[in-house]
């Protein structure tokens, strides 16, 4: 039983901090409160959140009874006679859905169906406690942090921490928090200073700690946060089975120089390491920062904004090393993305951070959650071969309902229930618009809508009503729109489009300004040395990536035998049916069946000779759709990048 005090009765904390809320000045941009923005239910995002409420959470709490999880914590308790089931991690899982549910309840606070269930699992873990402030189903002895390296209790940490602040912030209840800092004390205890020389095998705790002084004010949670990422690098984790740049242990970090190891691990760690930048101003860390955002940007991320190519050990691999059908992407490294990429936003005010978050949230995070809510992916590749055999968590053809690895579906919970305090932000020269969607804002004496169709169209209206802005507004011009092409109109006035680090800002006590970026379908080509999609293209349109599947082409056509006609036209057109989208992209492809025929066959003698191409049986058009659709008519073969015909 947990020696600390929890109260199931509302306390002095104020409801009003979103997911990250810096006490320094060492930021550019600063976030709006958690209420000041309410995303609309009739837009992507809103909809989005409302099957996300609907659908998803519930789906979640269902899962994790029937997994076993919660008995973990029962079988503490006396109430469950149950092995424990499950990886040494699934305490986490309890913990991100709770915190779905808290930032729900600041979503929707005159509606929260799950409070009461809420109260009976923070009770659990209360229950489950012990006096010293250790919380874990499955480590009780001996094993207390015995194995860093892998034992994962300080990531667990992270997410009960993580659920605790959204809790308090948005229902003002201080039970879990409770619970989550008396554990946070036993880690400062054990680890701060004069204590054990040590830090998690997976990164997450540190970013959690310094949220946790954002809350509290107890300064022990950000030195314990700073001294676990200057300690990392120390090579005090060891190795095996894997080396120790898995676990970004291989050089300190205020000395790396490009993104290695576990996809999920390195992100976690950078957001981490951001949130101390953000307290304490240190130069090195964000320095260091952005080298490794760098690097990730330029060598490691896919066109959908996944990361991660390697299966084995769900790693980044080399430079370069994108293979479409062997991406590993998994769900829960685009979150980790996005969460970094917002903290350097806040950081740094640049608009290429808000251009990744767009383009990670619109695809590689979209796509992990089917349209209904309830079935999801956990790796994301970009190419799905014809004869691909059956489907799973790690080489899938379809989403599932639930893994055995169920770290994804709590955490894109928690994710899409508070995207809106990851829509705006603000400075001492007045408001950013990052994320179009319609939306309400109110801040300082600001109260303005957002209307728009996006990301299927590129209108975005700003309406502020009589009175007109009270501040400026800079609305985010993404580095996929070209600016010549866009238009500016200030209450009926055509202006001209200045974009100045990334934003068009608009000054004066405007009532309304409508911002409208083309979008044109993009045909995109990778770096030459992504050799795995050379002489390939992946459709883009606004943000969205598109990709062409089996389940859209006649009987008898074969995905892999099909290439786009160099030079043909890219058009917009209406929906396809079975999918969740309005609009697809139209293209011309050649069909050339390459059936039958040696694996390998001589081209030249002495000579390089060229493969030739088989002849081409004819041309059609296809129907090329969101790739975060995919799968919406059944599994099947699906590629992102389509090769180009070679000209005959």
């Amino acid at each position: 039983m947990s020696s600390t005090t929890s109260s199931l009765t509302p306390t002095a904390v104020v409801p009003v901090d979103g997911p990250v809320a810096p006490r320094a000045s060492h930021v550019r941009r600063r976030p709006l409160a958690f209420g000041d923005v309410t995303i609309g239910a009739g837009g992507f995002l809103g909809r989005w959140q409302s099957v996300n409420r609907d659908a998803t959470i519930p789906h979640v709490l269902a899962q994790l009874e029937a997994a076993g999880t919660i008995d973990n914590v029962r079988r503490l308790v006396g109430l469950s006679d149950a092995d424990h089931r499950g990886f040494n991690f699934v305490d986490s899982d309890i913990a991100k859905t709770l915190e779905a549910i808290a930032w729900e309840a600041g979503r929707v606070p005159d509606d929260q169906p799950w409070e009461r269930q809420a109260q009976e699992l923070v009770a659990l873990l209360a229950a489950a406690q012990r006096d010293d402030g250790y919380l874990h189903s499955l480590y009780r002895g001996d094993e207390v942090f015995a194995d860093l390296r892998w034992g994962h209790e300080l990531y667990v940490l992270g997410h009960l921490v993580q659920a605790a602040v959204a809790r308090a912030r948005t229902t003002g209840r201080t039970d879990l928090l409770d619970v989550a800092r008396g554990f946070a004390d036993l880690a400062v205890r054990r680890f701060g200073p004069g204590g054990q020389v040590g830090y998690c095998g997976h990164p997450e705790v540190e970013t959690a700690l310094v949220e946790l002084y954002r809350l509290t004010g107890e300064r022990s949670y950000l030195d314990l946060a700073r001294s676990q990422v200057d300690q990392r690098g120390s090579g005090v984790l060891g190795s095996g089975p894997f080396e120790p740049a898995y676990h970004q242990d291989h050089v300190p970090v205020r000395e790396a120089t490009e993104v290695a190891g576990h996809a999920v691990r390195q992100a976690y760690l950078a957001a981490g390491v951001a949130d101390v930048v953000a307290e304490t101003g240190d130069p090195e860390l964000l320095a260091a920062l952005l080298r490794l955002w760098d690097s990730a940007q330029a060598t490691s991320t896919y066109v959908t904004g996944g990361t991660g190519s390697r299966h084995k050990d769900e790693a980044l691999g080399d430079p370069f090393e994108l293979p479409p059908d062997r991406a590993y992407a998994e769900t829960c490294a685009a979150v980790a993305t996005f969460q970094w990429a917002w903290r350097m936003l806040l950081l740094t005010g640049e608009s290429r951070f808000a251009d990744e978050m767009e383009r990670t949230l619109h695809n590689a995070i979209r796509a992990s959650t089917s349209a209904d809510g309830t079935r999801f992916f956990y790796s994301n590749p970009l190419q799905v071969r014809t004869d691909h055999d059956g489907s799973s968590e790690f080489s899938p053809a379809g989403r599932l309902p639930w893994f055995a690895c169920a770290c994804c579906p709590p955490n894109l919970a928690r994710l899409v229930a508070s995207l809106q305090g990851y829509v705006a932000t603000r400075d001492d020269r007045g408001v950013q618009l990052h994320l179009y969607t319609d939306a309400e804002v109110a801040v300082g004496a600001s109260r303005f809508t957002v209307s728009t169709e996006y990301p299927w169209d590129g209108r975005v209206v700003v309406d502020a009503g009589p009175n007109g802005l009270a501040e400026d507004l800079s609305l985010r011009v993404p580095g996929w729109a070209d600016p010549a092409a866009a238009r500016l109109v200030v209450d009926g006035v055509e202006r001209p489009v200045v974009v100045v680090d990334g934003y068009a800002r608009v000054s004066g006590p405007a009532s309304r300004i409508e911002l409208d970026l083309p979008m044109p379908v993009v045909a995109v080509a990778a770096h030459p040395r992504v050799d795995a999609v050379r002489g390939c293209v992946a459709l883009r349109r606004g943000p969205v990536v598109f990709c062409v599947e089996q389940a859209g082409l006649p009987a008898g056509i074969v995905l892999e035998d099909l290439a786009l006609v160099p030079g043909s036209p890219l058009r917009t057109v209406g929906p396809v049916a079975g999918v969740d989208a309005p609009v697809a992209v139209e293209a011309v492809v050649v069909h050339r069946p390459a059936s039958g025929g040696p694996l390998y066959r001589p081209v030249g003698s002495g000579v390089v000779g060229t493969p030739g191409v088989p002849p081409v049986e004819r041309r059609l058009t296809v129907r090329a759709v969101p790739y975060h659709c995919w799968a919406s008519r059944g599994p099947g073969a699906m590629r992102v990048w389509m090769p180009v015909a070679e000209r005959q």
